[in-house]
This record gives structure tokens, sequence and C-alpha cells, in this order.
């Protein structure tokens, strides 16, 4: 292998170069999948409501659409349970190649299909199912592509080399507004026509390019001396509860507020602007386009802090920041003035948001031991995915109960961000692990001493 070195234990260190294929497969592989996923939730209000449930109410076609939206997450952990055991069987690569083409395959039939008027009640059905494929693959896309990621990076700049899986989400939520804002330029009658469909339809193009990075991208180091070790475990989702109980309960919890709040604020928040307010949609549009701009260059920033002062400062931050601004948010939303629309979006999600995900990929992969990993990582993530995912819905279902006001939703994001800083609260230290090891120590019990002793040691390192 002429992209590694071998250490004194035998483990193959990723060499430069082969690092940055690392990096560029894993930014552009994630990138494409998540442009999938984004863009129905973006097209439900403009389209799906009309063409797929048509209500004769458009505010309740629009819930029902964001019910199908919410579908996806509650089978990711299904995703997470069964590309995650194979992650951990058959290796990572194999299994990124495998829910690029889940994710690609059913995004691309979402543009082939009937409508209500063509086929009737079948429609809305088939678009429920695919949406339901989508959530397969999204379940074990990211949790795959940060475990190799962190299993390829060198062990001081994980944190920095990792949070380039979660860059790569953020462009694919770029990339779908991008889209999106040029549906909007276009008449209406066109996009129902068809040019609705031209989102879905380049993602059949988009799989050949994630495949292309993706399969010249060597298998991790770890789980190939794993694998010569005869260390891969026949169950891997079993190994990963009974040995890692309080982790994998640490993980879910650590994955509901980021979940909740990004699309409320990718999401949500352009239907809010547009249907709530009366304003035109590309405020809302501007405002996202605005804020996954500076999340997207803040992430190796965060990266790369968490390798100085640790995860646990950066994610116990965020999520008390998320939850403070919760109200100011909606007040600056409700003042109707673009400019503070968009300053209140860029706040929520430079302060709030980013450090968490940004965080995130290497949070997981230090959960749990090598054997394990994959499935550990995406499971316990997408568990707690299925419980944030339904935001939009939950959201427009707040709004309308308290008159078209969103002080109830921002009383629910702060509900979420009390569950991750729980989980955070009561998470160690993962800074100094082992990522090579077949096992890992859990979090210990954590007491008011120790947390400050322990935080006070990460910042002073």
């Amino acid at each position: 292998m002429t992209g590694s070195a071998v250490d004194g234990d035998g483990i193959q260190q990723t060499r430069p170069r082969e690092l940055r294929r690392v990096v560029s497969a894993s930014l552009v592989g994630t990138a494409l999948e998540w442009y999938d996923f984004f863009i129905y939730g973006f097209l439900v209000t403009l389209v799906f409501n009309k063409l797929f449930f048509p209500t004769g109410d458009p505010a309740v076609g629009t819930i029902i659409g964001f019910a199908t939206f919410g579908v996806a997450f509650a089978v990711r952990p299904l995703g997470g349970f069964l590309f995650g055991h194979l992650g951990d069987r058959i290796g990572r690569r194999a299994t990124l190649v495998i829910t690029t083409l889940v994710m690609g395959i059913s995004t691309g039939l979402i543009g082939l299909l009937p409508t209500y008027a063509d086929i009737g009640l079948a429609a809305p059905i088939l678009l429920t199912l695919l949406r339901m494929c989508q959530g397969l693959g999204a379940g074990a896309e990211f949790g795959g592509a940060a475990t190799l990621m962190a299993e390829h990076a060198p062990a001081g700049r994980r944190g920095f080399y990792t949070s380039f899986a979660q860059t790569g989400v953020q462009i694919g939520l770029l990339l779908g507004t991008v889209v999106f804002l040029i549906l909007e330029l276009l008449p209406d009658q066109t996009v129902l026509n068809w040019a609705w469909r031209l989102p879905f339809l380049v993602s059949f193009a988009m799989i050949a390019v994630s495949l292309y990075v993706r399969l010249r991208v060597a298998e991790s180091p770890v789980f190939r001396k794993m694998a010569q070790g005869r260390g891969i475990v026949k169950m891997p989702m079993l190994d990963a509860v009974r040995a890692y109980p309080r982790n994998f309960l640490i993980g879910i919890g650590a994955h509901v507020c980021d979940t909740a709040v990004i699309y409320l604020y990718a999401i949500y928040s352009v239907a809010y602007v547009q249907n709530v307010l009366d304003l035109p949609r590309w405020v809302g549009l501007t405002g996202v386009i605005t804020f996954t701009v500076i999340v997207i260059i803040l992430q190796p920033v965060y990266g790369a802090l968490s390798d100085r002062i640790g995860r646990r400062p950066l994610n116990l931050f965020s999520v008390v920041f998320t939850a403070a601004f919760a109200f100011p948010f909606f007040a600056m939303l409700d003042t109707r003035i673009p400019v503070v629309i968009w300053l209140a979006l860029v706040i929520a999600t430079s302060l709030g948001f980013a450090p968490m995900v940004a965080v995130q990929p290497v949070f997981y992969a230090e959960l749990f031991g090598a054997r394990v990993r994959y499935t550990g990582f995406a499971a316990s993530r997408e568990i707690g995915a299925a419980l944030g995912g339904f935001s939009p819905l939950i959201a427009a279902t707040l709004v309308a109960q308290a008159g078209g006001r969103g002080w109830l939703v921002a009383a629910w994001m702060v509900g979420t961000a009390l569950v991750s800083f729980a989980a955070f609260y009561f998470a160690r230290e993962g800074r100094d692990v082992d990522i090579a090891a077949a096992d890992v120590a859990e979090a210990p019990p954590v007491t008011a001493g120790s947390a400050r002793r322990e935080s006070g040691s990460a910042v002073a390192t």
C-alpha cells in the first residue's frame, strides 16, 4: 500500500496524499448525498403540498408534506442498524458505496413519479416509500463517512479532519437551497408542470460522481488491521449496546438538539417567513444561503479548536447558546425586517449550531471501540435524529396552535437543548482516546467537581 506507513502497533498510518483523498471523498460524498436528502424538504411547500397532497388547504397540505419529510427520520435508525452492521463486518468504504446507491437511486426515482392527478392515492404512497429509502441511506451515510475519516486522521488533528464530513453536509444544504432559489425564479406553472423534477433527476448523475471519489479511497487502516487480526464481531449491534450502554444513550441524546434546530433554521424558517410573516420566499432562502456559507467556513475552525480544548466544552457551549437564543431568534424573525431575519439565522447557526456539528463526527467516533464503531455511531446518532427530525412538522403545528406566533417553537427548542445538554454533560472527554483500540472506556459518572476539573483541564491544555 503506497498511501500508508506502518507504526509500532502495526497500524498503517495514512500519508498526507492519501489523507487529502479521504477528506475529498468524505466532503464530496456527503455533500452529494445530503443534497439529495435536503432537496425534498425545500420542495414540500413549493410542490408536494400541491401535486401529491392536494387537500384544498395549503397549510394542511404543508403539514402533511412535512410529515412525510419526517418519515425519513423514523427509518434512519433502521439504516444505521443495517448499514452500520455491514460497515463493521465488510468495511467502511464498501458500505459507503452501497449507501451512495440507495440514496442516489431513490432520489432520482422521485423525479420520475406521477402525481396525484395521474394515479391518485398511489402517488403520495410511492413518494413516502421513496422518502423512506432516502432515510435508510442517510441513516448510515454520515456515520460511515465520519468513521472512515476518523480512522484515517492523525490523533492530534482528528477534530479538524473529521469536521470536513460535516462540511459536506452543509455544502449539500447549500446546493439544495440554491437549486430551490433557481426554481423560485421560474413561473409557478412551469415549476409544477415539469421543472420540479430536475433537482431529483440530477441525482442520477451525482451517483457517478460520488462513486468515483469513494472508490478511489483506501479502506480504513484501523479496519484493515482489525480484519487481519480476526477482530471483526458477528453481531456489532448487540455488542455495541452491551459493551457501551451508557455511551449509546449519550449518542442518542447528543443528536436531538442539532437535528431539531437545523431543520427549523433551514427548512421551516423559509415556510414561516413566507406563510406566517407574509414575506417573499427569497427572504428566507437568502438567510439560509448566508448562514450556510458561514457555517461551512466555521466547520474546520471549530474542529481544530476541539483538538486544542476538547470536544466537551464546545458541545456544552453550543447547546447552552441554542437554548438562550431560542426566544430572541423568533423575536428577530417577527420584526419582518429582512436584514434582522438574516442576522438571527447567522447568529443562531454560527454560535449555536456550528460548534456542535463541527465536533459531532469526532465526538461519536470516540464514543465506541473499533469493532462496533460504525454501528454504535450510526445507530445511536440516528435514533437521536428520529427524535428531532420531525421539527418542521412540530413547528408548523405549534405555530398554528399559537395563532401564528413562534413562542411555543422556541420553548420546544429549549427542551431539545436540555436533552442534548444532559448527554454532553455526562460524556467523557474523548480527545485522547485511542481510535485504533478495539474497546474504549465508557463515560464515568460525572459529579460537579469532576466536571469542573475535566473542563478546566481541557481548556488549559
